[in-house]
């Protein structure tokens, strides 16, 4: 089968959208099948090209049996509304225009979280007269409503038309959590056209490894017990908490390895605090992610205590539970992926934006390291079973040969 895929974001950017397309197609590529990916320049998030590229029309190249093909990008950093939004509409037009110098695929997917690469996937399967398959990987636009990035108006009005058109458009729908398939369903969509395929780990990379004393020794953290959360230093994790945290808890290193719109301020506010417990590694590569994580001590998800976060599964916390280390989750109490780990007995949970409760929960895993190691054994084992992301991957080419004849 021939797939054509548009995602906005793929490697080497080290997002989860990112890695979650390029996972997935290079098992399709490995299975026989011919995967396309149209993206753009990578430069995510910092809005900085990675070396080696240049913002050009049109460029190829193949990354373990993947054709990727990206086109130009109006290059800017993560953060702030309107810039963004430029971000996302130019890509999804210059994608629509460069897929005509692609041969017709089988299927044509385009993935979210942001959905006007979705509709530029609608509008490349009408073009080339194929079936279209939207992934919803968030649910826009009610995170940015949430997030008070965008109020009531025209503006939201016509955004919310664009998502129905977008469910409306699709032969199929792929979710990551249950709760957007309930989303999407009371939207008027059938279920038979929804398919549920959880975000889930490479049980190749992310495996338990030994620590890396090394690592720590050269960052300055080594004889120190340690947390880091890792990932997208954004708005939607309420990250001022871990620093109020840290301020409880000076004997203990706290590191955030990430970039994003919200590393200023998180700066500024370790600096106005006056803390020196608390690191910023900023981006590293794919490939050290694995040893970051087997050599700190706690490994934290953190969702702010908004209704949209009780819809997601952060797909890092997989990761956290096949390496087989100590997670602990900040999620609202009404939140899937805390009711999932809560159930697998896999890490601990509290609530959201409570940085009182954060500490007393790593001062709980610093003093108690056997129930954190069982924690994280159960973890593993669940992850294991019901996670992994090539099982994901095949679940997800069924329903694409399905919609495709």
């Amino acid at each position: 089968m021939k797939i054509l895929f548009l995602s906005h974001y793929y490697p080497p950017e080290v997002n989860a959208p990112a890695n979650r397309v390029h996972e997935h197609a290079r098992v399709w590529a490995a299975r026989g099948h011919e995967v396309t990916v149209l993206t753009g320049v990578p430069n995510h998030p910092r809005g900085e090209l990675f070396p080696g590229y240049e913002n050009r029309l049109f460029q190829e190249e193949w990354i373990e049996g993947v054709h990727v093909v990206r086109t130009w990008m109006y290059v800017t950093a993560n953060e702030g509304f309107l810039k963004r939004t430029a971000n996302y509409v130019l890509f999804a037009v210059l994608a629509v225009l460069t897929s005509l110098r692609l041969p017709r695929p089988d299927v044509v997917v385009g993935t979210s979280p942001q959905f006007f690469c979705g509709l530029a996937g609608a509008a490349v399967a009408l073009l080339k007269r194929r079936p279209f398959v939207a992934e919803i990987r968030d649910l826009w636009p009610d995170s940015i409503v949430q997030l008070g990035q965008l109020e009531s108006g025209p503006l939201l009005r016509l955004l919310e038309g664009l998502e129905s058109l977008l469910y409306k458009s699709a032969e199929g729908i792929v979710v990551v959590t249950e709760a957007f398939k309930s989303h999407i369903r009371e939207r008027g969509i059938p279920e038979e056209r929804i398919e549920l395929v959880y975000n889930g780990i490479d049980t190749a990379r992310f495996r338990p490894l030994p620590r890396d004393d090394a690592r720590l020794e050269a960052h300055g953290l080594a004889g120190r017990f340690t947390v880091a959360y890792v990932g997208t230093l954004g708005l939607a994790h309420g990250l001022v908490g871990v620093i109020e945290a840290a301020e409880r808890l000076p004997d203990v290193s706290f590191v955030f390895i990430g970039d994003g719109a919200d590393r200023a301020r998180l700066e500024g506010e370790v600096a106005e605090r006056g803390l020196s417990n608390v690191s910023f590694l900023g981006l590293v590569p794919r490939d050290e992610v694995p040893g970051w994580l087997a050599s700190i001590d706690v490994l934290l998800v953190m969702l702010r205590d908004l209704p949209v976060f009780e819809t997601v599964i952060p797909s890092k916390m997989f990761e956290y539970l096949a390496q087989e280390r100590p997670l602990l989750m900040s999620a609202p109490r009404r939140a899937e992926c805390r009711r999932l780990i809560d159930e697998a007995g896999a890490g601990l949970t509290i609530d959201a934006d409570d940085s009182a409760q954060l500490a007393a929960a790593i001062d709980e895993i610093r003093d108690h390291p056997e129930d954190a190691a069982r924690r994280a054994k159960a973890g593993r084992e669940w992850v294991l079973e019901h996670f992994r992301r090539e099982q994901l991957a095949l679940r997800m080419l069924a329903f694409l040969e399905r919609v495709a004849h």
